[in-house]
C-alpha cells in the first residue's frame, strides 16, 4: 500500500532553517509528481509546493517563494523540502502528498514551529 512518511520538523527560531523529508513506498515514485502542503492552527490546508516526477519543474506558493526549495531523489523514493528564512507564520503541520492512480495519499504530518 502507498505510504508517505515525513520527518525533520521541529522548533526553530525566526530566520532559521529546517529540512523536511518524505519517504514514499508502495508505488513507482519516479512516475508521480509530489507535493508539500501545510496546515496552521485554525486554517485550511494549503499547497506549499509541487515538483514534477523528474524534478524538472516546481511550483511554489507566493508566501514561500525565494525561501523554500524542493528536491527529490528518485533512487531513494524521497522528496525534500528545504525551508530557509523561516517566519512565525510558517508554523504549521507539514504534509507530504501524492495522487496515485486517482487516489489522494497523505503522510501523517510533521510539526514545524517557528518561535523565539
Amino acid at each position: 500500500q502507498v505510504q508517505l512518511v515525513e520527518s525533520g520538523g521541529g522548533l526553530v527560531q525566526p530566520g532559521g532553517s529546517l529540512r523536511l523529508s518524505c519517504v514514499a513506498s508502495g508505488f513507482t515514485f519516479s512516475k508521480y509528481r509530489m507535493s508539500w502542503y501545510r496546515q496552521a492552527p485554525g486554517k485550511e490546508r494549503e499547497l506549499v509546493v509541487t515538483i514534477t516526477s523528474d524534478g524538472s519543474s516546481t511550483t511554489f506558493a507566493d508566501s514561500v517563494k525565494g525561501r523554500f526549495t524542493i528536491s527529490r531523489d528518485n533512487a531513494r523514493n524521497t522528496v525534500y523540502l528545504q525551508m530557509n528564512s523561516l517566519k512565525p507564520e510558517d508554523t504549521a503541520v507539514y504534509y507530504c502528498y501524492a495522487r496515485v492512480i486517482f487516489r489522494d495519499y497523505w503522510g501523517q504530518g510533521t510539526q514545524v514551529t517557528v518561535s523565539s
